[in-house]
């Protein structure tokens, strides 16, 4: 098959950006929103209340009433952890590589003597994928009817910069984004956590709700999108991008933004049918890994949904919902929060393993 065929083939999206699986594969990424709900009070916020117990408990996870890949909806057991309250901010990221030195995927270019069978002279198109960067949401006004004209790999954009050089640098209180998997996990062994299982994610999103009670409307009490996708976002609930950690209410665990913001990375590899374990379930393999819209490349589990959600697409606003999401690749919507085995109140950072970089 010749480059360009080879190429276009794998690229994160084919209408503005040409990014190809050989440069930095990533799979395609569906925008659209969970949104969270509970009565507690909630901080000020960019505030970061310290990690909450889930108890252990058995639910139904899953669910038969609306996408395929959500099923089958069956009863599991979890035990016992501790979980963040609120996404990793950008704060919290910042001392992490203040004190380690880390340096992201987005934050590293690649070298095209690795990539023999990219002729850059030939290809001078696919020169900006080999910069660091990520992929940002740019809606394209001439472009609108497709989904992947959407996104644009931006050499430059990186945690510090999510969406690009040119735009504005991250507020400290936001959820920190263009985290590829392994800085999620790398961050993990740090501060002594590790990222959730989907099970575990899933049962502490629906805080003793069932996912029937979560139906097509959008809560609107959660970061989402206002307006028709993507044409127009009238940003009613305040914010037409991320917002700061912690200014919807909480579920009844004391979760916030567990629905909307930003997507959330799991330990899950993902498959379009659901692994069948009844107790702790961890996903399928890497082997068993697929993604229909990303053949041959396997993905990981996100849950929670973003900002980008409207109720004119896609209409995950369920913690049910799931999506694959490829792990070489940052985006401005994707962020993470960590779990416990063990009671972190008082640990120090030092306490986790050091990251590999």
């Amino acid at each position: 098959m010749p480059v360009l065929q080879q190429t276009e083939k794998n690229m994160f999206y084919k209408a503005n950006m040409i990014a190809s699986v050989i440069a930095r594969p990533a799979a395609w990424l569906v925008a659209s929103a969970l949104l969270s709900g509970g009565a507690s009070a909630r901080p000020a916020c960019g505030s970061t209340p310290p990690p909450v117990r889930i108890d252990a408990g058995t639910f139904v996870m899953g669910s038969d009433r609306t996408y395929r890949e959500e099923g089958a909806a069956r009863t599991v057991s979890v035990s016992g952890f501790w979980m963040d309250s609120t996404e990793v901010t950008v704060a919290r990221f910042a001392a992490f590589v203040e004190q380690t030195g880390y340096v992201t995927l987005a934050e590293k270019a690649l070298d095209p003597g690795d990539y023999p069978s990219v002729d850059l002279q030939t290809h001078p198109e696919l020169a900006a994928m080999f910069e660091p960067g990520g992929a940002v949401f740019i809606p394209d006004a001439k472009g609108m009817r497709q989904a992947m004209s959407w996104w644009q790999y931006v050499p430059g954009a990186s945690w510090r910069m999510p969406q690009g050089r040119d735009k504005p640098a991250a507020e400290r209180s936001d959820p920190v984004t263009q985290i590829a998997f392994e800085d999620a996990v790398a961050f993990a062994r740090w501060a002594g956590g590790r990222l959730p299982t989907e099970a575990e994610w899933e049962y502490a999103a629906l805080a003793g709700e069932t996912n029937q009670a979560f139906g097509p409307q959008a809560r609107q009490n959660a970061n989402t999108w206002q307006g028709p996708f993507p044409v127009a976002n009238t940003a009613e609930d305040g914010y037409s991008t991320v917002a700061p950690v912690g200014c919807y209410a909480p579920n009844t665990h004391g979760l916030y933004d567990m629905l909307g913001n930003v997507w959330e990375w799991t330990a899950d590899w993902y498959a379009s049918v659901q692994a069948t374990e009844d107790r702790n379930p961890g996903g399928v393999n890497r082997q068993q890994s697929f993604d229909p819209a990303n053949p041959g490349v396997p993905s990981r589990v996100i849950k929670g949904g973003s900002f980008l959600c409207a109720e004119n697409f896609c209409r995950r606003y369920r913690p049910a919902a799931r999506q694959p999401q490829e792990t070489g690749l940052g985006t401005n919507h994707i962020g993470f929060r960590l779990v416990y085995d063990t009671d972190p109140s008082g640990r120090t950072p030092a306490a986790g393993s050091a990251p590999d970089n």
